[in-house]
């Protein structure tokens, strides 16, 4: 279930709504202009998948993400933990990537197939944090500033989709602000 976090902009520590109550997360966020849908989840384990075969078990709905939406990219990121040092370089690497506040000149559109990911946004005066677990079809408009964590120990699939080959650069704002907001692993951990 998804869990929405929403705080001042100024005030990291005040949390003005915390919850993962379905409609209450849909209502706000609709509010914000970012859609938030569920899909099912098929095909068991998708680990055990290959990115064709994920984008295979999702078929129709990527297709009608694709239609509706204009999107004429569709991939799959994922990382999954691994042993050793390598790894855990790749993953710190990967995550640093997103933690600094940026935008996009097109939607970002994503679906957890599998595991989690921390969409943190800051539409104006307040930061909205979104951890998005499988089955989350997230979409954040455009020039939207955000940043995205993916956790100290990255475990996810999720399928992407773009308008334009080029669609996932980011541009960064130069803001510090996400330094001072709750990353996924202290969101995780304070809703137990």
């Amino acid at each position: 279930m998804t869990l929405l976090r929403i705080a001042p902009e100024d005030r990291p520590d005040t949390v003005v709504l915390h919850t993962r109550d379905d409609d209450t997360v849909v209502r706000e966020l609709d509010r914000r202009g970012v859609r938030l849908r569920r899909w099912p989840l098929r095909g068991g384990d998708a680990t055990a998948h290959d990115a064709e075969a994920l984008l295979a078990l999702y078929r129709e709905e990527v297709e009608e993400v694709r239609a509706r939406e204009s999107m004429k990219l569709v991939d799959v990121v994922r990382l999954h933990p691994e042993p050793g040092e390598e790894w855990r370089r790749r993953a710190a690497s990967a995550r640093a990537a997103f933690l600094r506040e940026h935008r996009h000149d097109e939607d970002e559109v994503r679906f957890f197939a599998h595991g989690r990911g921390l969409f943190t946004l800051h539409p104006a005066g307040e930061v909205v944090s979104v951890l998005c677990e499988a089955g989350d079809l997230l979409s954040v408009p455009a020039g939207t500033r955000h940043w995205f964590d993916m956790g100290t120990r990255p475990d996810f699939a999720a399928i992407r989709f773009f308008q334009e080959e080029d669609g996932w650069v980011g541009d960064f704002t130069g803001s510090d602000i996400a330094e001072r907001f709750p990353r996924l692993d202290d969101l995780v951990e304070a809703d137990r």
